[in-house]
């Protein structure tokens, strides 16, 4: 039995935490002394308030919310990259054709200040629309609950990752715009703790990040595939091998799981630029964020 335990954090651990299962399937923190044990939190709001209430030591989840925790003086840091890539389409009902024609529409989103909202502002402001005079956000939930939600109408469209947005586009449903064309490069999630925690357990730490740094690895090799697409599955489409290789293939070519979880300072700078641009961040602490990384601990991992 594994001597250390790490509970990890997130609001879904779905496509974008397959490093994680594959350092659970190939016993990477078993054979680093470490017991992971996954808590799913529902939002990533909630995922980032748990590390801050050291309800959690670490979580995957979108960067922002612990970008305005340290921009504003508080202790969490991000630690490395989960995805510097934007798997996503903006996914529309049938009779929407563009995103132009989403004026007055409803767009469901997972949080109002991290992650998805950002990326649609950002996507939508550049085809005229402005938020709130002409577009209006739904709290949907995660990918899975917004895929319900425009199935039954509560909403017009939705950034849905792959393999959910191919789902979408076989059942008649309109992929109006990708988000990689627009962001091409930005930390969509990130590993982060707190600060207190992650300076106590640095020895802990480093195992767990150069075992998963085995399974980022394990997961862009492109002679794995045929494993990964099955585990990819299991935490995806679960009934769909052909949508689920569809979707890992989109998403390892694309470069969503970082060679060794770096953090570089162009998909930062891009995080930091969209949170100035949404209002979330004050301009004059653009520069100052990106500390919010410390690549030490990445660092120490890899040597």
């Amino acid at each position: 039995m594994a001597h250390d335990v790490i509970r990890l954090g997130g609001a879904a651990q779905g496509f974008n935490w397959l490093p994680i299962f594959v350092a659970i399937e190939k016993s990477y923190f078993a054979d680093a002394d470490i017991e992971v044990v996954l808590e799913k939190l529902g939002n990533v709001d909630k995922a980032t308030r748990a590390v801050a209430d050291g309800d959690v030591e670490l979580a995957i989840t979108p960067p922002e919310g612990a970008v305005t925790d340290f921009a504003s003086g508080g202790n969490l840091r991000i630690v490395a990259s989960n995805s510097n890539r934007l798997p996503m389409s903006l996914v529309a009902r049938p009779e929407i054709a563009s995103i132009a024609d989403l004026r007055g529409k409803k767009i469901g989103t997972s949080s109002l200040t991290e992650g998805t909202a950002i990326y649609t502002r950002i996507m939508l402001a550049e085809n005229g629309l402005s938020y709130p005079n002409d577009y209006g956000f739904e709290l949907a939930g995660i990918h899975t609950t917004r895929w319900e939600a425009l199935q039954n109408g509560t909403i017009d469209a939705a950034p849905q990752p792959a393999p959910w947005n191919f789902l979408a586009e076989d059942q008649g449903y309109t992929l109006v715009g990708e988000v990689s064309d627009y962001l091409p490069e930005i930390v969509f999630a990130a590993l982060i703790g707190r600060r207190e925690w992650l300076d106590r357990n640095e020895d802990l730490l480093s195992r767990f990040l150069s075992a998963l740094a085995k399974a980022y690895d394990f997961a862009n090799d492109i002679e794995n595939e045929a494993e990964c697409v099955e585990l990819f599955r299991a935490i995806t489409t679960k009934d769909s091998p052909e949508l689920a290789r569809r979707g890992f293939v989109y998403m390892r070519d694309l470069g969503m799981w970082p060679t060794h979880m770096e953090v570089t300072p162009a998909a930062l700078a891009a995080t930091i630029d969209l949170m100035v641009r949404a209002n979330l961040l004050d301009e004059g602490r653009r520069n100052s964020a990106a500390d919010v990384f410390e690549p030490r601990y990445l660092e120490a991992a890899l040597r």
